[in-house]
């Protein structure tokens, strides 16, 4: 039996839309890996404030983008796109210039939710912007802001992409165990979400199938590796939260399939829990750095590192 895909066709002329969102992804996975050093050694504030600023310049350029479909003067509306490129492509510059000033050669503290958090709300912010641009901007688009954004939270270009960047910064990342474990269920969980909506059935039982396979993994483990940490359970009980979410929304698309409120409701729900994954991983993986210099200096407290 042929799986059935939502709909991710997209004409022609789209096309070149569609190449500068592949464009801005890849820029985004390379953003992250300079904010996030493999070997977690510390970075200027100034580097992460231009990396920021980059993401978020992206997302304005994708929102430019989007008023393209909405606005019937299409000569204003290209215009405004070019105004978009021009700020991304000189404020981030301005922005890291003050900043030089400003913070000099401060380090970013990763014991902080702040950067984290920033990090997440502008990488999924961005994803779903994309999402919603590819919706209106397809073959099949909606013709209400609420069929958009319903199509465009549930699409292949927002679930996947986010998908592809989590895989990204799960490989990048220095985390182990049931943390990458966790991430992984999740991040599985994001590409099974498109198919919640297009074809409630099969989203289901997929979704089903992975929370089973997971749950029996993690009971296998802690078996196996007694005692249990507090971490570990704190973890869990994150991962149980996050699919008993996801499970209540999909009880709301059973209920109603054809209801756009329940369809967004999903896709926010899934961009919350990808949002959270994201400041989650990132904070554990910087987070275990200042754990290991405490550890090297209790062992050695006269050693210098």
């Amino acid at each position: 039996m042929q799986i059935p895909l939502p709909a991710s066709d997209v004409t022609v002329g789209f096309l070149p839309f569609a190449s500068v969102a592949v464009a801005m992804i890849a820029v985004t996975v390379f953003i992250l890996a300079m904010l996030l050093p493999r070997d977690r050694t510390a970075i200027a504030l100034t580097t992460m404030i231009i990396g920021l600023a980059v993401l978020a310049g992206g997302s304005l350029l994708l929102l430019s983008l989007l008023f393209v479909y909405l606005d019937p003067n299409g000569t204003t509306a290209w215009t405004w796109v070019l105004v978009c490129f021009n700020f991304m492509m000189m404020f981030p510059a301005g922005l890291w210039f003050v900043s030089l000033i400003a913070f000099e050669d401060r380090k970013v503290d990763w014991h902080s939710w702040v950067w984290p958090a920033s990090i997440a709300l502008a990488l999924v912010g961005s994803e779903m912007l994309m999402g919603v641009l590819f919706a209106v901007g397809g073959g099949n688009a909606p013709t209400t802001w609420a069929g958009a954004t319903s199509l465009g939270l549930n699409s292949v270009w927002f679930d996947w992409s986010m998908a592809a960047v989590m895989v990204a910064l799960l490989v990048w990342l220095p985390v182990h165990g049931v943390v990458r474990g966790s991430l992984a269920a999740l991040t599985a969980a994001a590409v099974l979400a498109p198919w919640v909506v297009a074809t409630p059935l099969i989203g289901a039982a997929g979704m089903a199938a992975l929370m089973a396979v997971v749950f029996v993994q993690l009971y296998r483990y802690f078996h196996r590796t007694p005692p249990v940490r507090s971490a570990e359970i704190r973890v869990v009980l994150g991962l149980a939260a996050a699919f008993g979410a996801m499970v209540l929304v999909q009880a709301a698309i059973v209920a109603a399939p054809a209801s756009n409120s329940a369809a967004v409701a999903f896709g926010l729900t899934m961009a919350l829990v990808m949002g959270a994954e994201v400041a989650f991983v990132v904070r554990e993986s910087r987070d275990s750095y200042y754990t290991d210099i405490k550890r090297v200096q209790v062992a050695s407290p006269t050693g210098a590192l």
